[in-house]
C-alpha cells in the first residue's frame, strides 16, 4: 500500500474516532446533567418515588357480622404462617427442629427435612395461633420469619350459612353477605401507609405512631335484620321434615312485609362455612335464588288479585267450577274431581279452600294476555326483587304475545310460568301491606342507606289487598286447614306441583309442595314461605308436607316476637 494511501485511512479513523469521543463525551455530560437534576433539584420526588416502593397498607381485619339483636355471626380471626429463610441460617437444621418441634408441635425428623431444602423460604406450618406466635417470637431466631394472616370464623356453625355466605382470604372469594358487602366489611378511613423492608421490617421515621403499626385496623361491622332466634327454629322445623320425607332440599324465609326484612333464611342443604371447602357446589349454592319451579296453587293468590284489582270480579263474585275443562288440546281438573265432579257456583273462599283449579282457569281467562302480563310484572315476576344477596334469578314468564289459550290458562294455577322462593315472598308480601312491595332484604341500613338499597311499589289498591286477605282468611278460619291457629287469624295458600324430568322431556313424579301465609291477617307482621322439593312416601301435598311446617314455625315465631293476638280464645273451632 502506498504511503499516501496509509496517511489518508489514518485520517479517516482518526475523525471517527474523534466523533466517537465526543458523542461519549456528550453522553457522560448529558448523564452527569440528569444524575444532578434528579439528586440535587429534583430530590423531593425521588423520595416520593422511594417512599411509594417501600410502602405498604397496614394489616386489615374484616369487619364483623352480627344479627338484628346482637350475636355475633362472623369475625376475623388473626393467624400465622411459620417460614425458615435459609441466606439468614444462624443454627443448623437439627438445632432449629431441637427448638421449633415443641412449639410447633411437629416431629423433629419431620422439621429437619423441611428445614434441610435448598429453597430461599420454606413454608413450616401454616395458620398457627397468636400464642404459638409469641412463643416463637420469644426463641429470637432471625432465620424465622413469620407472616400474619387472618381467616375467617363463623362462632354459630351452620347457621344461616346461606346468608353469610364464606371468604377465602387466599384468593379473595366470597358468596352471600360476605361477597355483597364486601366494600364495607374491608372499608377503613384513612389506612396508615407504613414503609417497610424487603423482609417485611417496618421502617420507622420521626413520623411513625409506633401505636398505630401494631394496633388493629378493622373494616366496618354490619348488623343483619336476621333474628337468630327465629332462623334456629327455621332450620331445624325445616331439616325435621327433609328428614322424614328423604326429600331433596328445602327452604324457609320470613319476612316482615312491612319492612321487607328477612327475619330468617333457611335453606337446605347446609354447610359449614367455616370448613367451605369441604362442601361441595349443590351445599353451597343458594338454590332458593338461582333455581326456578312452577308454583303451584299458591299462585292462585296472585291471579285472584290480579283479576280483583283489574276489576273483573270482586270479594263476592261465583265462579261456575265444571270440575274439569277443557283448553285447546288439554284437559284440565281439580285434584278432588272424582269426589267433588261438579262443584257448580263457588266463591272465593271455596276456590282458595278446596284449591280449584278451573275456577282458577276461568277467572285468569276474565283477563287478556297483556293485562295478565303486565300485572304478573308489576307483582315483580320475570324481574330481580333487588335482595341483597348474590346471584339472584329473574325467573321465567313469557312475552303475552307467545301466549296461546293453554298458556293463560294453566297461568291461572300455577304452571304457566317458574319463578324464585325469593319471588313468590316479594309477591305475595303486597297482599300483607297494603298493596305495597318493599325490597326484602337481609342487611339493616342506616336511614341513609335504606333511601338507595330500598325500594317500595305500589302494586295493589289497598282494598284490593285487604279483600284477598279476608277472603284468604275466611277460607282458612271455615275449613279443615291444618295450620289453623287458637289465637291469631291466618291468611296463607298451599301449593303443590309437578316437577319437570331433567331432560325437559315431561313431567316426573316428584313434587314441590309449598304454602305462603302471613299473620296476625288483620295487621300482618311476618310473613312466612315454605317450599319442599321432591318429598317422598305417603301423600305428597303441600298440606301435608309444608303446612306442619309452617304450622309449628308460626307457633314459634309469634311466641318469640310476641305477636298480639287478633283471634278470641273462644273463636276456636
Amino acid at each position: 500500500m502506498k504511503r499516501a494511501d496509509r496517511e489518508e485511512k489514518f485520517k479517516n479513523f482518526d475523525k471517527r474516532l474523534g466523533c466517537w469521543q465526543i458523542a461519549f463525551a456528550a453522553f457522560a455530560i448529558g448523564l452527569i446533567v440528569h444524575l444532578f437534576f434528579i439528586q440535587v433539584i429534583d430530590i423531593k420526588n425521588l423520595r416520593i418515588k422511594a417512599k411509594k416502593q417501600r410502602s405498604a397498607q397496614n394489616f386489615v381485619l374484616r369487619g364483623d357480622i352480627y344479627d338484628r339483636n346482637g350475636i355475633k355471626l362472623a369475625s376475623d380471626k388473626v393467624l400465622f404462617d411459620v417460614y425458615a429463610r435459609t441466606p439468614d441460617y444462624e443454627h443448623t437444621p437439627e438445632e432449629l427442629a431441637n427448638m421449633l418441634a415443641p412449639v410447633l408441635k411437629m416431629p423433629k425428623s419431620t422439621l429437619v427435612q423441611k428445614l434441610r431444602r435448598k429453597d430461599i423460604m420454606i413454608s413450616l406450618k401454616k395458620g398457627v395461633d397468636r400464642q404459638t406466635h409469641d412463643e416463637i417470637a420469644k426463641l429470637r431466631l432471625r432465620e424465622i420469619p413469620m407472616d400474619k394472616k387472618s381467616t375467617r370464623v363463623y362462632p354459630q356453625g351452620a347457621l344461616a350459612a346461606h346468608v353469610l355466605g364464606y371468604y377465602n382470604f387466599d384468593a379473595d372469594i366470597a358468596s352471600g353477605v360476605e361477597l355483597t358487602a364486601k366494600d364495607k366489611l374491608e372499608y377503613v378511613e384513612n389506612n396508615l401507609q407504613l414503609q417497610k423492608t424487603p423482609k417485611g421490617d417496618i421502617i420507622y421515621d420521626f413520623a411513625t405512631d409506633p401505636l398505630s403499626t401494631t394496633r388493629p385496623v378493622k373494616g366496618k361491622n354490619i348488623t343483619l335484620t336476621i333474628d337468630t332466634a327465629i332462623q334456629h327454629v327455621c332450620e331445624q322445623e325445616l331439616y325435621k321434615v327433609i328428614y322424614k320425607t328423604k326429600a331433596l332440599r328445602g327452604t324457609v324465609i320470613v319476612e316482615n312485609p312491612r319492612t321487607g326484612e328477612i327475619l330468617a333464611y333457611a335453606v337446605y342443604p347446609y354447610y359449614d362455612p367455616n370448613n367451605y371447602h369441604k362442601a361441595n357446589y349443590t351445599q353451597i349454592k343458594n338454590w332458593t335464588l338461582t333455581d326456578v319451579f312452577p308454583p303451584g296453587s299458591t299462585f292462585k293468590v296472585i291471579t285472584v288479585a290480579s283479576a280483583m284489582e283489574l276489576g273483573k270480579i270482586n270479594r263476592n263474585s261465583k265462579i261456575n267450577d265444571t270440575g274439569k275443562i277443557k283448553v285447546g288440546w288439554w284437559d284440565i281438573e281439580n285434584y278432588d274431581y272424582k269426589t267433588r265432579p261438579n262443584p257448580g257456583m263457588i266463591s272465593l273462599e271455596y276456590l282458595f279452600e278446596h284449591s280449584s283449579n278451573v275456577g282458577s282457569v276461568k277467572i285468569a281467562q276474565l283477563m287478556t294476555a297483556k293485562e295478565f302480563y303486565d300485572i304478573l310484572k308489576k307483582f315483580g315476576f320475570g324481574d330481580k326483587t333487588g335482595i341483597d344477596l348474590p346471584a339472584e334469578s329473574r325467573g321465567l314468564i313469557k312475552s303475552p304475545n307467545k301466549w296461546d289459550t293453554s298458556d293463560q290458562a294453566t297461568m291461572g294455577y300455577g304452571y304457566g310460568t317458574s319463578v324464585t322462593a325469593i319471588q313468590m315472598i316479594a309477591a305475595v308480601s303486597a297482599l300483607a301491606n297494603d298493596g305495597v312491595i318493599v325490597t326484602p332484604h337481609i342487611i339493616k341500613y342506616a336511614p341513609e342507606e335504606a333511601v338507595n338499597k330500598i325500594q317500595y311499589r305500589q302494586v295493589l289498591k289497598p282494598q284490593t289487598a285487604k279483600d284477598v286477605t279476608q277472603i284468604l282468611t275466611n277460607s282458612i278460619n271455615n275449613g279443615k286447614s291444618p295450620i289453623k291457629m287458637d289465637r291469631y287469624n291466618i291468611a296463607a295458600k298451599t301449593g303443590t306441583s309437578k316437577k319437570l324430568k331433567d331432560d325437559g322431556s315431561g313431567y316426573s313424579n316428584k313434587y314441590y309442595t309449598s304454602i305462603v301465609g302471613y299473620l296476625p291477617s288483620s295487621d300482618p307482621q311476618v310473613l312466612i314461605y315454605v317450599m319442599v322439593d321432591s318429598a317422598q312416601g305417603g301423600n305428597v301435598w303441600g298440606s301435608t308436607i309444608a303446612a306442619p311446617i309452617f304450622k309449628e314455625i308460626s307457633s314459634q315465631v309469634a311466641r318469640i316476637m310476641n305477636l298480639k293476638p287478633d283471634k278470641n280464645v273462644e273463636d276456636k273451632d
